[in-house]
């Protein structure tokens, strides 16, 4: 079993990265592969609501001019898949926004590839706007029925210059304990494969406000 994790942070060890390592220790230790890719130093363009993903059906975004058709197919391969972001101006970071649009537009446009897998969003910051980043960041996942894994708390840890989450004790265990709750899940669903059927995939239906 593997779990992608995506770095947010335009930071390559910041606390982003640290948050997500304390989860990913806590998964290498029960056999998972963990790989982290770092989105947020990335030149990453924003979804342009094209509709190349639904019309070619390719699994592909249409803007090939960056790494992102590599991550979707990344994360696609994977059983589970973490989202970490720090907080800018109460919200999630730009580049990590601009990345999410559009891989899960074409997970989403593509047969929903990313349903039924184990996820979770985590959060760094220094001060404020966790609680919101964190609902954010899990829109994608609630939306993609994601299998949406817990700690003790919401998956936030605090800290202002690089590496002071680690000084969090909370914040790190509550990390530790995502971490073994990722490993339950990912384990449940892998023992229960042969025994229980996914929920059936049905024709979504659309219906728009103003006609």
């Amino acid at each position: 079993m593997k779990v992608i994790a995506i770095n947010g942070s335009p930071h390559k060890e910041g606390n982003t990265y640290q948050a997500l390592m304390a989860v990913g220790h806590v998964l290498e230790a029960n056999q998972i592969e963990f790989e982290l890719i770092h989105v947020g130093n990335k030149v990453v363009r924003g979804c342009l609501a094209c509709g190349g993903c639904a019309r070619k059906k390719d699994e592909k975004c249409t803007n090939t001019s960056d790494e992102v058709n590599e991550w979707i197919h990344k994360m696609k391969e994977a059983d589970g898949i973490l989202l970490g972001s720090p907080v800018y101006y109460a919200g999630i970071a730009g580049t990590m926004k601009c990345f999410l649009d559009r891989a899960f537009c074409v997970a989403g446009n593509n047969g929903s590839f990313f349903r039924n897998k184990v996820g979770a969003s985590i959060v760094t910051l220094r001060r404020s706007g966790g609680s919101s980043t964190y609902d954010s960041l899990n829109h994608y996942l609630t939306f993609s029925e994601m299998i949406l894994a817990t700690s003790n708390y919401w998956n936030i840890a605090h800290g202002a210059i690089q590496g002071e989450v680690l000084k969090d004790d909370e914040g790190i265990q509550i990390m530790e304990i995502l971490g073994r709750k990722v490993v339950w899940l990912l384990q449940m669903r892998e023992q229960t494969k042969a025994s229980l059927q996914e929920p059936e995939l049905p024709q979504k239906i659309k219906t728009n406000f103003i006609r």
